[in-house]
């Protein structure tokens, strides 16, 4: 097959089929291209992250939660974990089927060191089947609340990092509406969220300031950008934290505190670690 300049050195051409990325016949058209760039952009960010892991740890533990057909898992193995000797991607998944889908993948590729788990958040954190000590923790478009799954077992763990792209973020857009008019005699600010449409887009947005005051809150470095080009969308919002074990001072008063402002102090158990 003639060399498709856009394609790594040592990258598996049979997973960038599977993923439908190339073609059956090996071809690179202009949308799977375009496919390929956002694939080569997400791995960018996660990368550095994972060289500094192997500074100081030659067998890197990677866990993607709420991996669905573990599309990124099984990128980051074959672009960042397969040239080396140790280390293991983990995808966990409540939908059994799904983890038996990539179990049979990751054989076909003989991709050894790649383990799926059929396990909700709370048996992860629990479970003997998943390492000690993990070092990354990615959640790629878990809906709503699943990203705060990836977060509490990212907590428990206490990983490096976490790289987090939320997805269908419904939960305090839904709170936001079921206390709207009680909200309407607290506080002005309640206009923010009156109407339909800027309750969802408004929920979604604090939902994502909430999570980077508790990772703050936690210990965590946070950063916050675009994972651009990832989807035509506005659901590209990536989140990436660092473990310094050097909470935010403020981190804890100001999100009780927009809790309180907002009226959504019955999600505090969620926020709140």
């Amino acid at each position: 097959m003639t060399a498709i300049a856009e394609i790594r050195p040592n990258q598996s051409i049979d997973l960038l089929k599977a993923l439908h990325i190339l073609t059956r016949d090996g071809k690179l058209n202009q949308d799977s291209r375009r496919k390929l760039k956002q694939v080569y952009h997400l791995v960018n960010f996660i990368e550095p992250l994972f060289k500094e892991v192997l500074l100081h740890n030659a067998q890197p533990v990677i866990v993607d939660h709420g991996a669905g057909k573990s599309y990124l898992g099984f990128i980051l193995y074959d672009l960042l974990l397969k040239q080396h000797a140790a280390g293991q991607v983990v995808g966990i998944e409540t939908r059994a089927e799904l983890v038996a889908q990539s179990k049979k993948l990751a054989a076909d590729l003989h991709f050894a060191r790649m383990d799926f788990q059929h396990l909700t958040v709370a048996q992860s954190i629990e479970s003997p089947s998943i390492p000690a000590q993990v070092d990354i923790v990615t959640a790629l478009h878990a809906c709503n609340t699943a990203t705060d799954d990836a977060i509490r077992f990212a907590l428990n763990k206490q990983a490096k990092y976490m790289v987090l792209v939320p997805c269908c973020q419904a939960e305090v857009a839904e709170a936001l509406r079921l206390h709207k008019n009680e909200s309407f005699a607290l506080t002005p600010l309640s206009e923010i969220w009156r109407h339909p449409i800027h309750t969802r887009e408004f929920g979604s947005h604090i939902t994502n300031v909430l999570r980077c005051l508790q990772l703050e809150a936690a210990g965590y470095q946070v950063t916050v950008t675009e994972l651009v080009g990832w989807e035509h969308s506005m659901k590209n919002e990536l989140i990436i934290a660092k473990y310094t074990g050097q909470p935010r001072k403020n981190a804890q008063t100001r999100l009780e505190a927009i809790l309180q402002a907002l009226n959504l102090n019955d999600l505090g158990a969620r926020f709140i670690s």
